[in-house]
C-alpha cells in the first residue's frame, strides 16, 4: 500500500507539472506577437513558423490545450483524492479538494502563466513542437468537441460567423498604436504620423483640401503686369487661372515657367504667350480619398490638383504636399506666413480661427472631437447650435466649452475653446 502512495504522490508531480505546462503554452501562445514571428519565419526560423501554424487556427489549438490540461488536471485530483481517503478516510475527500485547489492554482496556473506572459515569445518558440504534437494527436477528438459546441450555440440562437473578425487589421494596428503611445512606448509625434498613414483611406480630399475662398486663382483678363506682379508676390508657385467664371479653369500657371519666358530676350509675358505656357488643369472628385489621390500623384508625377463637386463646380485645390502634412505635420518654408490660426493662452483656453479642421485640433491637443459632417470647428459648432451663432454666445459639449468671439456675414472666424480639466 506504502508503494501504491508514492507511485501516486510521483505521478501526481508529474501531472501538475503537464498542466503547468499546459497553461504556459496557452498564455505564451496567445500573448506572442504575430508580427514578430511572421518575422523569425520569414528570417528562416522553423520554430516561429510552427507557432504561426499553430495560431493560425486559435479553436482548435486551444481546444488541445485546454484538453489536455483538464485530463491531467482531473487525474491528478482524482489520485489525490484516492491518496487522502487512504489516509484520513471519507473526510480525505475534502482534504483533496483544498490542497489540489491550492497546489493547481500555485503550481500549474499562477507560475507558469506569470513566466508565460513575461516571456511570451521564448515560451512559445520552446513549447511550440510540443503542442503541436498534443494537436495532431487530439485533432479527432478537438474536432468532435468544437462541432457540438458549434451545434450547441447555434440551438441557442448564436450564430458565430456574425462574431469573426471584430476589428479590421487597421483598427486592431490603432489600438496598438494607442496602447503603446499611453504606456509611453511611442512618443506623440510618432503616433501621429503612423495615425495618419492608416487614415489615408478614411479621409476624403474636401477634408483636406485649400477651401475655394481662401484659393489664389488669376483672372486671364486681367492686364499683364499685374499678372505677372501676382505671379512674382505670390506663396505659391501654380497659380489657377480662370476666365469669365472663377468655376471656368482654365489652366495652372507654373512660376518658373513665367521666368523662362520673362528671361528669354527675345520673346515678352503676354496673355498668349501665358495661355500657351499654363498646364492643363486636372479635375478630380471631392471625395476621393487621400490614398487614392496620392497614387494619382505618384503615377501622373504632378503635385496639384483642382478639386471640384459632383456638378463640376470648384470647390478648391490639393497639393502632394497637403497630403503629406496629414502624416508628418506641418511643412513651412521661408516663404510661407507664420501660422496663427490657433493660439493657446496661459489660462489653457485656445483661441482659434473657424476654419481650423476638426482633425487638426484633435491631432494638436489630443482630443477626440467628432463629427461625420463638419469638417471645420465652425461647422461644428453650428451643427451643435442648429443656427449661426452671433459674438459672446456661448455652447458646451462633451465637457467642451465654445464661445463665439467674432463672426462676419454668416460666417464664424474665431472661437474660444476651454477644453474638459482632466
Amino acid at each position: 500500500m506504502e508503494t501504491e502512495l508514492i507511485t501516486a504522490i510521483v505521478v501526481i508531480i508529474f501531472l501538475v507539472i503537464f498542466s503547468g505546462f499546459f497553461s504556459g503554452s496557452e498564455t505564451s501562445l496567445t500573448a506572442t506577437s504575430a508580427s514578430n514571428m511572421h518575422k523569425l519565419s520569414k528570417e528562416g526560423n522553423q520554430k516561429a513558423s510552427l507557432v504561426e501554424k499553430l495560431i493560425a487556427d486559435p479553436e482548435s489549438l486551444i481546444g488541445a490545450i485546454l484538453l489536455g490540461n483538464n485530463m491531467v488536471n482531473i487525474l491528478a485530483s482524482a489520485l489525490a483524492t484516492y491518496i487522502f481517503i487512504e489516509l484520513f478516510g471519507e473526510i480525505g475527500v475534502v482534504y483533496a479538494t483544498f490542497t489540489m485547489t491550492a497546489i493547481v492554482l500555485i503550481f500549474a496556473e499562477v507560475m507558469p502563466k506569470t513566466y508565460a506572459i513575461a516571456n511570451p515569445e521564448r515560451v512559445a518558440l520552446k513549447v511550440a513542437p510540443v503542442i503541436n504534437i498534443f494537436v495532431i494527436i487530439f485533432s479527432p477528438v478537438v474536432r468532435l468537441i468544437q462541432i457540438i459546441a458549434h451545434q450547441t450555440l447555434r440551438f441557442l440562437g448564436i450564430k458565430l460567423e456574425e462574431n469573426q473578425r471584430v476589428l479590421s487589421p487597421q483598427d486592431e494596428i490603432r489600438g496598438a498604436i494607442d496602447l503603446q503611445a499611453h504606456e509611453g512606448g511611442i512618443v506623440k509625434e510618432h503616433k501621429d504620423m503612423l495615425a495618419g498613414i492608416l487614415d489615408l483611406d478614411e479621409i476624403s480630399l474636401e477634408d483636406v483640401m485649400v477651401h475655394r475662398r481662401n484659393v489664389e486663382t488669376i483672372n486671364v483678363k486681367d492686364p499683364i503686369e499685374a499678372i505677372f506682379q501676382q505671379i512674382v508676390s505670390s506663396p505659391y508657385t501654380r497659380l489657377p487661372m480662370w476666365e469669365k467664371d472663377q468655376d471656368n479653369i482654365i489652366g495652372v500657371v507654373h512660376a518658373k515657367d513665367v521666368l523662362r519666358v520673362t528671361r528669354k530676350e527675345d520673346d515678352v509675358l503676354d496673355h498668349q504667350t501665358l495661355r500657351k505656357i499654363a498646364l492643363s488643369p486636372w479635375f478630380v472628385p471631392e471625395t476621393t480619398s487621400l490614398r487614392d489621390q496620392l497614387k494619382m500623384f505618384l503615377a501622373k508625377k504632378s503635385h496639384f490638383a483642382i478639386v471640384v463637386e459632383e456638378y463640376g463646380a470648384l470647390m478648391g485645390v490639393i497639393t502632394l504636399e497637403d497630403i503629406l502634412e496629414e502624416i508628418v505635420g506641418d511643412i513651412t518654408d521661408e516663404h510661407d506666413t507664420l501660422n496663427s490660426d490657433v493660439k493657446t493662452l496661459k489660462s489653457g483656453e485656445i483661441i482659434a480661427d473657424g476654419t481650423i479642421p476638426i482633425r487638426d485640433l484633435n491631432r494638436q491637443f489630443n482630443w477626440n472631437l467628432k463629427h461625420p459632417e463638419a469638417i471645420t470647428i465652425a461647422g461644428y459648432i453650428i451643427d451643435q447650435a442648429e443656427t449661426i451663432p452671433i459674438p459672446g454666445q456661448v455652447y458646451k459639449k462633451n465637457g467642451f466649452e465654445f464661445e463665439i468671439l467674432k463672426r462676419t456675414r454668416n460666417q464664424i472666424t474665431k472661437i474660444k475653446i476651454i477644453p474638459p480639466t482632466t
